[in-house]
């Protein structure tokens, strides 16, 4: 009976060993599938439009002739332009947001109205918040085709990320730092502000800096807000806000390099295809740069927090 029982436990072993190697292979193939096209599409669109942003005056000049022709300066503005008055906009909010569900929300009715809230706002697709934002910010606050209103209908499926990302780091700080601080008699703010959110901080910048890439690459909610085409000229050094050459006027329309590629693409000029691909190409390096950069941050952050 003995020899019985070790021989049916041994084969126990093997089948758990042979299914764990089916298992562990059959996800490795997956995931390196993934990577596959992912590396495939990056360096497919890198290949077909790397060489038109050495082209001379491409990142430097505005473009002509509807986009056909020039290059994609005031698109390449536009697009940082809109990630910064976007952050300016849904940062705060987010954060605020965060904090009150994390530290002063009582468990209950509340909070899961405010989850639920969060969690339909994420879904929405971008092309619907597009359209409530020219119905409710172009139309109706009769801002038209403006930079703000692109930038508040971005906002719109920002926050839902950055609250859920700024939530879960707050949430991930040791429950014995919240004890510490109140027991030496410090307040809850005082607590959430000098402590916790220090202590979060490096998941809550790489959180600000991968929305930042999604937001930098959105065109749908911006066809219908900040709209497809910026003025012919722009006047970096005026700081006449009302004025329509203005860059830094938010009430001027604005073309994100997104929009940029949508509009051309979709005129189907042969010989602009060059400056399309020139477009997604930069688009997509500064898409990894971000990627890149939030990953860099978090650690260098997590190491200064920590003293590690």
């Amino acid at each position: 009976m003995a020899n019985i029982s070790v021989e049916a436990q041994n084969a126990r072993i093997k089948r758990s060993m042979r299914n764990d190697r089916i298992a562990t292979g059959i996800l490795t193939l997956i995931v390196g599938l993934v990577m596959l096209i992912v590396v495939s599409m990056v360096i497919y669109i890198l290949a077909q439009g790397i060489g038109q942003l050495f082209q001379p005056g491409f990142l430097t000049e505005a473009s002509r002739s509807n986009g056909t022709e020039g290059g994609i300066a005031y698109q390449l503005f536009d697009s940082f332009y809109l990630l910064i008055l976007t952050l300016i906009i849904s940062l705060p909010i987010s954060l605020g947001g965060a904090v009150f569900l994390v530290e002063y929300a009582p468990e209950g009715p509340v909070t899961k109205i405010a989850s639920t809230a969060i969690e339909t706002l994420s879904s929405l697709p971008s092309i619907v918040v597009g359209m409530f934002g020219f119905l409710m910010f172009s139309v109706n606050f009769g801002w038209g085709y403006s930079l703000i209103s692109g930038a508040i209908a971005l906002t719109m499926f920002n926050i839902p990320i950055l609250t859920r990302v700024i939530q879960q780091a707050l949430e991930d700080v040791p429950a014995s730092q919240r004890d510490a601080c109140l027991a030496m008699g410090l307040t809850r703010w005082e607590t959430t502000l000098h402590v916790l959110i220090p202590a979060a901080m490096p998941a809550i910048v790489t959180g600000v800096v991968l929305s930042a890439g999604r937001v930098f690459g959105e065109a749908a909610a911006l066809l219908f807000t900040s709209g497809m085409s910026s003025p012919a000229r722009l006047n970096f050094f005026s700081l006449n806000f009302a004025s329509p050459t203005c860059a830094w006027n938010i009430f001027r329309p604005g073309e994100s390099l997104a929009v940029h590629i949508y509009k051309i693409y979709g005129e189907g000029s042969p010989e602009a295809q060059h400056i399309v691909w020139g477009t997604a190409a930069l688009l997509m390096i500064c898409v990894l740069l971000f990627n890149v950069l939030s990953r860099i941050a978090g650690k260098a952050l997590a190491r200064r927090m920590t003293a590690e």
